[in-house]
């Protein structure tokens, strides 16, 4: 049986040229020039993926604080004139209702409420506070009709304290005034007062609105960037995580042809001692 063998493997030794022997060094075939690829692609990509990630990450954090202050400036800018128009009407129904509170106020403090109390309600709605004749002239008439020549025991109280804090009624010092002029020189007094404290209320509600208007337009902006620069922030994410999947499967690919390769060669090694031996 030996013997046989040893015929048997001579004839297949002689048969067999030396260019039929696979070796080592041959053409690379279709699966080398893969697996070859694969991994310099995968290396490549995988030296890619953090600097993608941090390069990515930091220029939208450097981008984001200057696209805040141009996009602040020009939102400013472009709504300038609606920020204006906003805080002067709000600056004229603040300051028409402190106005309006200074008149009433004051004459409510004169006797004016017991006197006319439906002037009182008219003020604001019907009458202006400003209307220094107007009021007056409610005022003047009101007087007359209760106090002058028909005054009665349920009046008089009234009526004094309405004359005295007008001046209308002489004093030990003698600085009274005659009705009309009395009760229109008190309410001009009442009504540049309510002026004055009209004005400084409008100019502190405009203030205040327009700082409240800019900073609900810079609220807005902002809250636009930080969408913007999480959306940048979730694609450049999503970009690294496409690489390293990518990666992934070029590795993976590389060590499948790698291990058939290596098993491959393994075979070829065996059969060449096999027919060495």
């Amino acid at each position: 049986m030996e013997k046989q063998m040893a015929q048997h493997f001579d004839t297949l030794h002689t048969d067999i040229q030396s260019d039929d022997i696979p070796t080592c060094i041959c053409e690379k075939s279709l699966a080398d020039k893969v697996e070859k690829g694969c991994l310099r692609c995968g290396y490549g990509l995988g030296t890619v993926a953090p600097t993608v990630g941090l390069i990515g990450s930091v220029a939208v954090h450097a981008w984001k604080p200057l696209a805040l202050k141009a996009t602040i400036e020009k939102a400013l800018e472009l709504n300038a004139a609606t920020i204006a128009s906003a805080a002067q009407a709000a600056g004229k129904i603040a300051g028409e209702a402190k106005g309006v509170d200074v008149v009433i106020s004051a004459l409510e403090q004169l006797g004016i409420k017991k006197l006319c109390p439906e002037l009182l309600k008219s003020i604001g709605n019907k009458i202006t506070y400003y209307d220094v004749e107007k009021i007056s002239k409610i005022i003047i008439g009101k007087y007359e009709a209760n106090c002058a020549w028909n005054i009665t025991s349920a009046t008089q109280a009234m009526c004094t304290d309405v004359g005295t804090k007008f001046k209308l009624i002489g004093n030990a010092s003698g600085d009274f005034f005659p009705t009309g002029p009395g009760i229109t020189r008190k309410v001009y007094d009442i009504v540049d007062n309510a002026t004055s404290s009209a004005q400084r209320a409008a100019n502190a509600e405009v203030a205040a609105t327009e700082v409240a208007e800019k900073a609900a337009i810079e609220a807005a902006q902002k809250e636009a960037i930080e969408i913007a620069s999480y959306n940048w922030y979730t694609t450049i994410g999503y970009s690294v995580l496409a690489i390293l999947i990518i990666v992934l499967i070029m590795v993976i690919i590389y060590l499948i042809l790698r291990y058939r390769r290596k098993k491959k060669m393994k075979k070829k090694l065996q059969y060449i001692k096999l027919l060495e031996e």
